[in-house]
């Protein structure tokens, strides 16, 4: 019996051990993807640059082709295998909104607190966007009194429930 306590001791150190490295394992699966084109504007585009010039150029995949290929040429430290990710990700969280009274508002006042895919994402009729449109004022959006209705005209026709 006294020689059995000593192992005892290492069956539950191992034991401990095993239920945390699956703990850990469990947790990793869990954790969100890392962006590979984000992590390429973060190290990137942000060095030269803060993103509020990303913010507000709603642009599609050839738009942002074009902006990161000129960036390149201008010195941006971006390697060729790094390109398409980044294209991804810029097109996908700033791409393209449709033209409209409105448009260059969104972009002006919404972004400053949410990317375009928040925007893209949510469907609400003319009464939610004026609701949603209430209370970020109340959260403190810029925005005036002569661009509340062209902005809420602008969500409301382009960002509605199908």
């Amino acid at each position: 019996m006294l020689l059995n306590a000593p192992r005892k001791g290492i069956e539950l150190l191992l034991g401990g051990m095993l239920f945390t490295a699956a703990a850990v394992l469990a947790a990793a699966q869990d954790a969100p993807a890392v962006n590979k084109g984000e992590q390429v504007m973060s190290g990137s585009c942000l060095n030269c640059h803060d993103i509020r010039p990303i913010q507000i150029t709603a642009l599609d995949s050839a738009g942002w082709t074009g902006i990161v290929e000129a960036m390149i040429e201008r010195g941006a430290l971006v390697d060729r295998l790094d390109v398409p990710p980044l294209i991804e990700h810029l097109s996908r969280t700033y791409g393209p909104l449709p033209d409209g009274a409105g448009k260059k508002i969104l972009l002006n006042t919404c972004t400053v607190c949410h990317d375009l895919s928040r925007v893209k994402r949510t469907a609400l009729d003319r009464e939610g966007w004026q609701d949603l449109l209430g209370a970020m004022l109340n959260e403190g959006a810029m925005l005036s009194e002569q661009d509340f209705p062209v902005l809420l005209a602008y969500l409301a026709r382009n960002f509605r429930p199908q």
